[in-house]
């Protein structure tokens, strides 16, 4: 009999958001008669804009032209797509890349899992907690942890609790690590990190010989001045970071799936045998092998996203869902309910009010007020007792959400 991955098996329980889409599926099954607002799953709500389905539709008709046919595509990607992404992503930011450092792929979710691919399993991990799941469970998936304890920690992983008390920054671990996730904007709790604070991690890199993951997803919400955008913005990152973005939240690409990760020429690691490999080179053997490449209409349309007129239009989208995160944020406050985050990312982190897990909060909230967040646990132990808002939603929508939690909550 074929014997299964056992890694599978440590996982403590269902993922996040398929859990919290059964407990709503009963709820809505029982309570027919109830309006459930959705403020839970960070899914994108507004359309395409224009200029960026004009760009999608045109590259499907090309597909129905002889002479502008596309069938495989480079694995990394179109190299009209990576350098219109340099100049107008990271040139402004003074960040100079190679277009061979630039990898397309179908998702930073998907690549955040995928690049563990070229690390060895006893590499020793550092994650932030809370902190998107998906970290920590492909870490148990490919087998570099042991059981899960009593807290909710895997053995093998060192975890960087964030907290009230440390304004949800992660702390430097005390052990030596190998590799170090961060993710700025913070999912779930709406955090930055100043160039100051970025700078202290970098150079812990490099004084360490460490990998930073940094997932920069959620770049485009930034609204604060001086906040950097990217890694790549501090000295010496290009030696110690891969960074991953994505299209999905910037421009509405939930369901079309494209993102990319930056590998940079100069960052290499040990070949365990006393040199180094450039993981450039490594990354792009991987995704040759195991990666056909996005498709062209996809990168068709996500070349659109950084054109004059398509960019003003995903900026007022951007907008219009920070507006949300302003109206949620206030909301809550003027309910006397603590929360961070909604000024720079689009996620509203909020203290469960009269002592409530995160659970039985969920539960309540879609009891009395028929809303759907997330509970703040599911995203690590830390999370325990804090509740996620997503500002993904339409106006009307949020505006009933908030005056429901503001009237009965509490109730």
């Amino acid at each position: 009999m074929a014997r299964i991955n056992a890694n599978y098996l440590k996982l403590k329980a269902g993922y996040l958001f398929p859990e919290i889409s059964r407990r709503v599926s009963a709820f809505a099954k029982a309570h027919p008669e109830r309006q459930i607002i959705r403020l839970g799953i960070g899914d994108v709500t507004k359309p395409l804009v224009p200029a960026v389905l004009d760009a999608f539709h045109q590259g499907v008709d090309d597909l129905a032209s002889s002479d502008r046919f596309h069938g495989y595509g480079p694995e990394q990607g179109y190299d009209w797509l990576i350098q219109t992404i340099i100049d107008k992503a990271y040139k402004p930011l003074g960040v100079e890349l190679d277009v061979s450092e630039m990898f397309i792929s179908d998702g930073s979710k998907c690549d955040s899992a995928n690049i563990l691919d070229i690390f060895a399993l006893d590499n020793v991990v550092a994650i932030g907690d809370p902190v998107y799941p998906v970290y920590n469970d492909t870490n148990v998936m490919i087998g570099r942890t042991g059981a899960c304890d009593a807290r909710g920690y895997y053995e093998g992983i060192v975890y960087m609790p964030c907290t009230e008390e440390n304004g949800f920054l992660p702390a430097f671990p005390e052990q030596k690590v190998d590799i170090i996730y961060l993710c700025f904007p913070n999912n779930p709790t709406g955090a930055v990190a100043t160039r100051e604070q970025l700078k202290g991690w970098v150079d812990y890199a490099l004084a360490n010989d460490a990998v930073i993951f940094f997932d920069a997803a959620y770049e485009a919400f930034i609204t604060e001045p001086g906040i950097p955008h990217s890694i790549y913005e501090i000295e010496g990152a290009k030696r110690c970071a891969i960074e991953l973005r994505s299209f999905s939240k910037t421009a509405g690409f939930t369901g079309v799936r494209c993102g990319l990760t930056v590998v940079p020429q100069e960052l290499k690691a040990s070949d365990g045998q006393g040199g180094q490999v450039a993981l450039n080179a490594l990354w792009n053997r991987r995704q040759s092998t195991k990666f056909n490449g996005v498709s062209y209409p996809v990168q068709r349309a996500a070349a659109a996203v950084y054109s004059a007129t398509g960019w003003a239009q995903v900026q007022q989208v951007i907008d219009f869902y920070m507006e949300n995160a302003r109206i949620i944020r206030e909301g809550l406050q003027a309910a006397g309910i603590r929360c961070y985050g909604g000024v720079n990312a689009p996620y509203i982190w909020l203290k469960t009010p009269a002592g409530l897990s995160s659970w039985d909060f969920f539960d309540r909230l879609l009891d009395q007020c028929s809303v759907v967040g997330t509970p703040g646990s599911g995203f690590g132990p830390s999370g325990e007792g804090y509740f996620r808002l997503s500002a993904f939603g339409e106006r009307a929508n949020v505006e009933q959400a908030v005056e429901r939690i503001r009237n009965g909550w509490g109730q």
